[in-house]
């Protein structure tokens, strides 16, 4: 079979490892970046793209979603987690059939792919029919189901059964774009027992780990009421933790947890949209980075932030790290960049893959269009422009896996006026169901 070739000409590429100056050439065969270079000629080459004013750099990496929960944005506002869970969320997501869950990762992807993002990390319910969603779309994906137990035995082995299940169908699947993870929920929601036997079946299947921890102070106060240690402690005390968890969240952490998390070589997946938003509080994310750890970003679920716009993320975090230290050099734009790309796929095991702009590395590269009102005068950094000046909707090509996502801000691989027209449907069922 003859090579898909497309050549990115005249670009500024931002890369968050290997600065490569002044304008550059890009080609891609197939699924991967072949060639970078001052000038490449365009001789049988099938696509050519034209990135004058244009930064390229790596397709953004969305550590922490539940994509599906598009549907509930704007549902449960201005609440405590506890009550945003317990009386609206939860309610609605009984309701939920693979249909539901199938429609809202439709529309999840729509957005991620506008806004730049081209991998994201999925814990949710129903995540075969998510996985379909990602097949059409052409996006990159991490899925775990989401595993809660309460203790109850029956519950457990359940759970278990579908996060393998989910493995079993589904783990490189779509030209390899789909890994999965376990995904038992959190500390508080998952039993000791479940937590054990997801370090086991994770260490004999090679499988890696999706959790939320140390999400809010009440999270806090339960387990160590119930366990008489913090939720890290807890975690390392029965052997969970290791290089291969990701941890969602991650807020209140002491000192002797931070050093927890080193010793372990655990990932953390910032999510300060939601943080703000649900009043949880702010990650030490610049004490983190002191420590060599790696931090990646996330949005969390569209109903707790209320998008999935990851350069506002970083932008977000950034300035949330300034204003808690009281230091205007805590995380910086390269810091930020780097975040949102390379710290995101080491997060989630795949940075020989992606998470930088290098010959060899998988295709998944975004154009961001500095012809905008907010992008000029060019900033002389290119990270401070897309940090602090871009947002979403300045992406205007998306490539993952070396096919073309979405072009001149036009998507190629999905409908999204008739995905729209579901996803509204979908949600005024749902909220008759109740």
């Amino acid at each position: 079979m003859a090579d898909n070739t497309i050549l990115i000409k005249n670009a500024f590429i931002l890369n968050p490892e290997n600065h490569i100056s002044g304008k550059n050439d890009v080609l891609i065969k197939n699924d991967l970046i072949h060639d970078i270079n001052e000038e490449i000629a365009e001789d049988n080459v099938d696509k050519v793209i034209d990135a004058t004013d244009k930064i390229l750099l790596p397709g953004f990496i969305n550590t922490h979603t539940h994509l599906s929960m598009t549907l509930f944005r704007g549902l449960a506002d201005d609440l405590s987690l506890d009550e945003w869970l317990n009386d609206n969320i939860w309610p609605m997501e009984a309701n939920l059939n693979g249909n539901y869950c199938y429609i809202g990762a439709l529309l999840g992807a729509v957005e991620l792919i506008k806004s730049g993002t081209t991998t994201f990390s999925d814990m949710y319910f129903f995540m075969e029919d998510v996985a379909r969603a990602v097949e059409e779309s052409g996006i990159r994906a991490v899925l775990s189901y989401g595993m809660i137990d309460f203790g109850d035995e029956e519950k457990r082995k359940a759970e278990i059964e579908e996060n393998m299940k989910l493995f079993k169908n589904c783990h490189d699947t779509a030209d390899g774009r789909i890994k999965v993870f376990f995904g038992p929920h959190s500390p508080y929601t998952a039993s000791e027992e479940l937590l054990k036997e997801v370090r086991k079946l994770a260490d004999e299947n090679n499988m890696k780990i999706h959790i939320h921890v140390s999400e809010t102070q009440k999270e806090i106060d339960d387990v160590s009421a119930e366990k008489g240690l913090r939720p890290f402690e807890y975690l390392d005390s029965i052997g969970f933790l290791g290089p291969d968890v990701v941890c969602a969240h991650s807020v209140w952490l002491s000192d002797e947890e931070i050093e927890i998390i080193k010793k372990n070589d655990v990932k953390i997946s910032h999510n300060p949209c939601s943080n703000m938003k649900l009043a949880s509080g702010i990650a030490p994310v610049s004490r983190l980075l002191e420590n060599d750890i790696c931090v990646a970003i996330g949005t969390d679920g569209a109903s707790s932030n209320n998008n999935l716009d990851i350069i506002e993320e970083l932008r977000t975090a950034s300035l949330l790290q300034k204003v808690s230290t009281l230091d205007p050099k805590a995380l910086t734009s390269d810091e930020a960049i780097a975040m949102g790309t390379i710290n995101g796929a080491r997060a989630l095991g795949l940075d020989d893959e992606i998470g930088t702009v290098e010959v060899g590395k998988k295709a998944d590269l975004i154009l961001i269009d500095t012809n905008n009102a907010n992008m000029v005068p060019d900033s002389s950094k290119l990270s401070s422009n897309v940090i602090y000046s871009a947002n979403g909707s300045n992406v205007d090509t998306t490539i993952c896996n070396g096919q073309i996502l979405m072009e001149n801000k036009k998507l190629t691989t999905l409908d999204e006026q008739e995905i729209y027209k579901k996803a509204r449907k979908a949600i005024e069922e749902l909220k008759k169901a109740l």
